[in-house]
């Protein structure tokens, strides 16, 4: 019976139902787990199932960014980029490939910490609280994951190996004239290696300082290493390290008690846990010398498959620039040669300050200098004029009595202003006079030099030359202070007027000995760094953006470094051999780090770690017998673990070295000659693209050049998926309420609570509070409609928003494909073995070959729509005939099944299969049922369209044109007219030239 013309609940008793996917799904989850269908097998170890390695199939190893544990669980927007690499996971099985993939959780991090601090729950109880809800979330969607591979950062084994890592960077330097395995110059060495070479001489420190852009401890310049106690080589050896510690220029955050890194400071220099003030200030800290790879990290972008855009993103960060170093002398400080050029009495030589610029040639349009606030020449301040020239504009001054007044009080406003704010782009540009002039090298000139906190100490060399009339920053502030502007290149003639920033031909630009007028950028530039190399006042130089990776934070909850110190050498770290590893964190009750005011920038942080005193001082027999030492206090961050982590999914039980070389070579080695192998997809936000991808990416390959892995880079191909947006609410204090508890009205408003509120729209998450938990999707419609609903809402790579009411679609969707196969009311079995028509074996077929394409190019909506096309076209011809034909049936089911595995894996059971669907060979298409029985031509005559003939699509391009000619109606249309010339693209237009 029909009730309303469908079938009823309660008539149809083997309706595909939410009730029925729920049974469905969870019996089929089970019955994977115990029969480990998605195990992935290793070449060697204890995950080989014996098979010989020469003979194991093509791999495929398919990773997602893993997740950290958040305490309010996934939300629907999170699984996006899970289903989709389950998708292409599931597809590389059915192709006959072994795929690796799982899932990990990253799950050191401040959150946890923050939370123990406010409630006391110790950050073990939650984290692992965190994990076991995700997992079971991620499990009932149905991901083919290989549990067996799966594991926490905060797991003691996986803590194990990066503390080795770690031990592995610390013991390393960096050799830039020495070849790695691929060829190419540069690459990571013992530290023993740096140590026998400084010793034999082999190695000169301060050439080797200078290709680094180290800075040497104090008096070795010109002392030999042969020389030194071996205490002292230690320090020189040290400051070589790729791991190396000391005081260095830090995000500190009083109110939380830790330094932070760049990415946890908002725009204003406050917390974004917290909102607490951030201060620059020099803490003793760990670094690590991902500098030395720079040329490496840019360069080897090229020889992956990732987005441009991340690309760019990571070549803009590590920001390399090649231009000229030049010196420019200054006059004016206490000492030294006065504005007359009277020698200074001592050495004769002016000070000088070095201006990095990647445009030698704009030199002749430099018309003043800029030093940061935080420069050397200006640390003392009682070195400058006493007095203000007579001439100098009230607008240099910022109201002080005396260059030393002005630039103390500046000095004092900038230590108080945030690095981000400082260089806002829509930050006004100030600054004051310093009452020095430098002198322009390049034609003599004498410039005025200020101080601006837009200039930052950390970036080049804490000095400009400006250019306004080639720069909009400098041109700004050129017109602020009423200086001068010298256009070196001529802008077109509609030119408005500011800072031409374009190409153009080289004017102004002379002195009696070189002459750069006329010439273009490239030539201009590369003959000016030629005359100031030759000159003596500058050198080509490379330079780079990116600094030193701040590697510690004043936390509890993180992995402890495996490094101690000895009591009557506290400044030397000292390495713990690898048998004691793990060093785990000691148990405490106060996670709180401590300060004495929160608000003063001077307050010295005590870290959780330093006040377990039975933790930190620890008696240990290093070699020397047993010694009393102070453990390291800080804890890494937490993108330590996330930057190896694709290494233990090889060889997650390893307990005796970091992973197999035969395993990794399998899984991670090039495919081809001059690869540089990694994961075969690797798919996260792009939120990621630059840190974590960039210190992964360092980290291996620190690894490759020290021989613990064979291949170069970590991600051969990363994919960035999109995001899932829903719409917020806000009320008239601007602050989100829970949107599944807004009411639409009437009229077209918004309510909570009965009080109106503003509808916006935005990424899904707690912070909106739009998110919709999966488990209520699970609940009310099935894991594999909402695994079929989010791959069909849009391009993956885009966001898409979220709509609840649209999730019915897909549902309606599967249980039409259900009732292809399945009667509703008796659970009979609706399959025919009768040779299907042929039109129904046209249309799998060109479904088969749409949807395989779709596959390889990461298309699922486009692949869903096909498939949708193919159930609508068997519901109509089951209408008439009451079964559906097998050979149309199962090929379907198997094109489904990476979608919506569980209903899948239900009906080719059904359909009288044993085993499980996961690893039968993917439908391939008949070619001569693809091709379309016939196309339309089109006859175009004088460029008009005159005619249309059905033609087979592969009809040549000489059948065609002698049956267009043949037609009675073409012949019609050209009679009386001569044909000059007849132009065919077969099988689809015809061009008649008459």
């Amino acid at each position: 019976m029909l009730k309303d013309g469908r079938i009823t609940m309660t008539e149809a008793p083997h309706r595909y139902t939410a009730q029925m996917a729920d049974s469905i799904e969870q019996r089929w989850q089970q019955r994977w787990g115990a029969e480990g269908t998605f195990a992935a097998v290793n070449p060697v170890g204890p995950l080989s199932d014996g098979t010989d390695p020469a003979d194991l199939p093509e791999k495929s190893f398919i990773m997602d960014m893993f997740p950290y544990p958040s305490g309010k669980g996934l939300h629907v927007g999170h699984p996006l980029g899970y289903i989709a690499t389950d998708v292409v996971a599931r597809h590389q099985r059915m192709l006959g490939r072994n795929v690796l993939y799982t899932m990990g959780y990253d799950a050191f991090g401040l959150p946890a910490e923050q939370y123990a601090i406010a409630t006391g729950t110790h950050p073990r109880v939650t984290t692992e609280e965190n994990v076991a809800t995700m997992a079971r979330q991620l499990h009932r969607l149905g991901l083919s994951h290989d549990p067996r591979r799966s594991f926490a950062t905060t797991d003691p084994e996986f803590m194990k190996w990066t503390q080795w890592i770690f031990l592995r960077i610390f013991d390393s330097w960096y050799d830039p004239d020495a070849e790695n395995a691929d060829g190419i110059v540069g690459r990571a060495r013992p530290v023993s290696e740096l140590r026998e070479g400084l010793r034999s001489g082999a190695i000169d420190p301060v050439v080797l300082a200078e290709q680094l852009n180290i800075e040497l401890p104090s008096g070795w310049t010109g002392r030999s290493p042969a020389e030194a106690s071996a205490a002292e080589l230690e320090e020189l050896v040290g400051a070589f390290r790729l791991a190396y510690v000391s005081d260095t220029p830090v995000n500190w955050c009083p109110g939380l008690g830790t330094v932070l890194a760049n990415e946890e400071v908002t725009a204003e220099g406050r917390s974004e846990r917290g909102n607490f003030p951030v201060f620059k200030r020099r803490l003793r800290q760990w670094n690590m010398r991902i500098t030395a790879y720079a040329d490496r990290l840019i360069d080897d972008l090229d020889r992956m498959d990732w987005p441009e855009s991340v690309r760019s993103m990571q070549r803009n960060w590590i920001g390399r620039s090649h231009g000229a170093q030049i010196a420019f002398p200054v006059q004016g400080l206490a000492g030294t040669p006065d504005p007359n050029g009277t020698p200074d009495p001592v050495d004769g030589a002016s000070p000088t300050f070095e201006v990095f610029t990647t445009r030698a040639d704009t030199l002749f349009g430099a018309t003043f200098c800029v030093l940061s606030p935080e420069h050397p020449l200006l640390a003392d301040v009682d070195a400058l004029p006493a007095a203000w020239p007579s001439d100098v504009p009230a607008s240099w001054t910022d109201g002080a009595a005396s260059p030393r007044e002005a630039v103390a009080a500046y000095q004092a406003r900038a230590a108080a202003t945030g690095e981000e704010e400082r260089t806002g782009e829509d930050r006004a540009k100030t600054g004051v006079f310093t009452g020095l002039t430098a002198i322009n090298p390049m034609d003599g000139r004498e410039l005025p030099v200020f101080t601006a906190d837009y200039v930052l100490m950390g970036y080049g060399t804490g000095a400009i030359m400006a250019v306004p009339a080639e720069d909009e920053r400098d041109f700004d502030f050129a017109t602020a202070y009423e200086l001068p502007v010298i256009r070196t290149v001529q802008p077109p003639e509609d030119f408005p007027g500011g800072a031409w920033t374009g190409d153009g031909v080289k004017i102004n630009s002379a002195n009696a000995e070189l002459d750069l007028n006329g010439m273009d950028k490239d030539e201009a530039k590369t003959r000016a760094t030629e005359y100031v190399t030759e000159k003596g006042f500058g050198t080509a130089r490379t330079t780079y953006r990116l600094r030193d990776w701040l590697f510690s934070r004043q936390r509890y909850w993180g992995e402890p470094f495996p490094i101690v110190y000895d009591v009557e050498q506290p400044e030397v770290p000292i390495a713990l051999p690898t048998q004691m590893l793990p060093i785990e964190l000691p148990e405490v009750t106060d996670f709180s780090p401590r300060t004495f005011d929160p608000l003063d920038a001077d307050t010295e942080p005590q870290t959780p770690l330093s006040r377990a005193e039975d933790w930190v001082e620890v008696e240990l027999d290093l070699g020397e017998g047993p010694r009393r030492y102070r453990r390291e206090t800080n804890t890494m961050p937490n993108w330590a673990g996330s930057s190896w982590y694709e290494l233990r999914y090889i060889d997650p039980t390893d307990t005796e070295q970091l992973v197999d070389p035969v395993n990794e070579q399998y899984w991670l080695g090039p495919r081809t000659p001059g690869g540089v192998g990694g994961v075969d997809l690797y798919v996260g936000g792009v939120e990621h693209a630059v840190l974590h991808l960039l210190y992964a990416r360092f980290w291996h390959k620190v690894l490759f050049d020290l021989g613990d892995v064979s291949s170069q880079e970590p991600f051969h191909r990363l994919f960035n998926q999109g995001y899932i947006q829903a719409y917020a609410y806000t009320d008239a204090r601007g602050v989100y309420v829970p949107a599944e508890e807004v009411v639409a009205e009437a009229d077209g408003t918004f309510t909570y609570q009965g009080e109106p509120v503003t509808q916006e729209y935005g990424k899904m998450g707690k912070s909106l509070k739009n998110s919709v938990a999966p488990d209520d999707m699970y609940a009310e419609y099935g894991a594999d409609t909402l695994r079929v609903y989010e791959m069909s809402m849009g391009p993956l790579d885009l966001s898409r928003p979220w709509e609840t009411r649209a999730v019915v679609g897909s549902q309606r969707f599967l249980q039409r494909l259900w009732r292809l196969v399945v009667d509703e009311e008796t659970g009979a079995l609706l399959v025919s073995e009768d040779e299907a028509p042929l039109p129904t074996k046209q249309a799998v077929h060109r479904t088969i070959d749409g949807v395989t394409r779709d596959m390889a190019e990461m298309q699922f909506n486009t692949a869903i729509s096909k498939l949708i096309e193919l159930v609508n076209h068997l519901t109509k011809a089951l209408a008439g005939t009451g079964s559906s034909p097998r050979e149309a049936l199962e090929p379907l089911v198997l094109m489904v099944a990476p979608f919506a595995p569980h209903i899948a894996e239900e009906l080719w059971s059904r359909l009288g299969h044993e085993q499980s669907l996961a690893r039968e060979s993917y439908p391939v298409a008949d070619p001569q049922l693809v091709k379309a029985d016939a196309v339309t031509c089109v006859v175009q005559i004088k460029g008009k369209v005159r005619h249309k003939v059905e033609v087979d699509p592969e009809i040549s391009e000489a059948d065609l044109e002698a049956l267009v000619m043949a037609e009675p109606r073409v012949q019609q249309l050209i009679d009386g007219q001569t044909v000059r010339k007849v132009i065919v693209r077969a099988p689809k237009v015809v061009n008649i030239v008459v």
